[in-house]
């Protein structure tokens, strides 16, 4: 009988996009056996920030009740899988600085042999999606990861085209997330779950 995978969904979101990915990502991944940890990361903009865009503002209150991420949820985690709008072709300063915290935990090894993937959204489509989710990548290395991205492992993959990892363009957030977002999210939740899973049974992971 294949053993438990736990499976954490950490990430970043200001307006919602994110946040809608990475509940189904969390949806997805329970469906594939996982238990799953669905978390944000703290808030660093100014409450008047927020309060000046309605998008924003509704999100902040949605997840308000939402855990916040502590490095605990990476040491029971056997995969990770970390959500970020891109900023300027990198991941937001909210998610790196969660991500930052991290160091003890990193030299002490225990983010290491863990499965990681991630997903991210822009507002066009040449806006820093594949840099956004390299940058975060190039982390997962000195992690001493496993990368675990989708690649063209489903016939859908060739349909919304990004083997990095999930990604929606949002517009100016008048583009909701839709099926051909959802599906890709399933694809990639489903595959970091088996491979984790797969890795977990074999003795790898496991580094808390």
């Amino acid at each position: 009988m294949p053993g438990t995978v736990n499976v954490a969904v950490i990430y970043y979101s200001s307006t919602g996009t994110i946040a809608r990915i990475a509940d189904a990502m969390a949806t997805a991944a329970t469906e594939a056996g996982a238990h799953v940890r669905l978390r944000k990361v703290r808030e660093l903009a100014p409450q008047a920030a927020i309060d000046s865009n309605p998008a924003w503002a509704a999100n902040a209150d949605a997840t308000k009740d939402l855990p916040e991420a502590e490095p605990d949820d990476m040491v029971w985690a056997d995969a990770v899988i970390f959500g970020s709008p891109t900023r300027y072709g990198n991941v937001s300063a909210q998610l790196k600085q969660f991500i930052d915290t991290l160091g003890g935990l990193w030299a002490e090894g225990r983010l290491a042999d863990k499965v990681y993937s991630g997903f991210t959204a822009s507002s066009t489509a040449h806006g820093g999606q594949e840099s956004t989710l390299l940058a975060l990548y190039n982390t997962v290395h000195h992690f001493g990861g496993i990368l675990v991205a989708p690649g063209y492992t489903d016939p859908s993959k060739f349909v919304d085209g990004n083997p990095y990892g999930t990604s929606h363009v949002s517009g100016q957030g008048d583009l909701p997330v839709g099926d051909q977002t959802l599906q890709a999210t399933k694809v990639q939740a489903e595959r970091v779950v088996r491979v984790a899973r797969a890795l977990k049974d074999g003795g790898l992971t496991g580094g808390a």
